[in-house]
């Protein structure tokens, strides 16, 4: 699944209905969806940034940035996952502890 795309000089994000959105349109929603999709699946492709192919500025600066956070995010996923499935199970832990003291 393609997350990031530079297509006719412009940088595009996939949609939340599979369609590619431009990426000056992106929301916090949007960001949050893909940080989501980039985590879950396994086969996330992003085009590699490249300032010639991107004439627009706005669209150099915001793709460059998603672009480099996914790839980073990306390449750390399962260390991320471990990481907050170790602190979901801390939290368990407590939660089940202070129920057995109420009880």
């Amino acid at each position: 699944m393609k997350l990031l795309t530079i297509d006719a000089h412009k940088g595009h994000f996939l949609g939340l209905k599979g369609e590619k959105q431009p990426i000056d349109l992106l929301t916090k929603e949007d960001l949050l969806r893909l940080v989501d999709l980039t985590l879950t699946e396994a086969d996330v492709e992003f085009d590699p940034y490249d300032e010639a192919s991107l004439p627009n500025q706005a669209h150099q600066i915001i793709y460059k940035n998603v672009y480099a956070k996914r790839t980073h995010l990306h390449g750390r996923r399962s260390e991320f996952i471990d990481e907050s499935e170790r602190l979901f199970l801390v939290e368990y832990a407590n939660y089940r502890s202070r129920s057995d003291e109420v009880a």
